[in-house]
């Protein structure tokens, strides 16, 4: 009997005098173990490209990434729909713009013809743009140059556009231009 099977808990409690073989385990085919890996990586939401990618990493052949996939679909593991959407709120929630939100989109492999839907969900920049800038110039001078254009390129690093700074900047009288 292979001893480290001798001295597990399960093994003592199913059979004491240790009298039984440990169990052996069927060997798995490719499409099981890769059926596997794609419920355990989707555990937490992912695109559909991510878990195709996830896959290839993993050595899985293309057909049953494709038998893959499409199961992960039609079961709704899969839904980029809904993982775009998640994405915009989560960075919208933590005061980001549009562009970084494009940014993680893109980098997430969510198809583009999804992104408009996705940005929809996104807070109204405004008060988001405003609240942020605010806390930016805190303390500052706001006529100082300097300040405001380091307070401006913070926001356009958090993905808002120029326009929506600028229009940001002269409801908060910080704008000279």
């Amino acid at each position: 009997m292979d001893e480290q099977y001798k001295h597990t808990v399960r093994s003592v409690m199913n059979d004491p005098a240790g009298e039984l073989e440990p169990p052996k385990k069927a060997p798995q085919s490719p499409l099981e173990q890769a059926k596997k890996w794609a419920l355990d990586y989707l555990k937490r939401p992912h695109s559909e490209k991510e878990l195709r990618d996830k896959l290839r990493q993993k050595g899985v052949h293309e057909a049953d990434i494709d038998t893959v996939t499409a199961l992960c679909l039609d079961y709704g593991f899969l839904d980029d729909v809904e993982y775009a959407g998640m994405i915009a709120r989560h960075y919208g929630a933590m005061g980001y713009g549009p562009g970084r939100v494009r940014t993680e989109l893109s980098r997430r492999g969510v198809p583009k013809e999804l992104w408009d839907e996705a940005l929809a969900e996104l807070p109204a920049g405004g008060e988001t743009i405003d609240r942020l800038l605010a806390a930016r110039l805190r303390g500052r001078d706001a006529s100082d140059r300097k300040e405001r254009d380091k307070a401006a390129a913070a926001l356009f690093r958090r993905g808002y556009s120029w326009d929506d700074i600028r229009a940001a900047m002269r409801r908060y009288g910080a704008d000279d231009e």
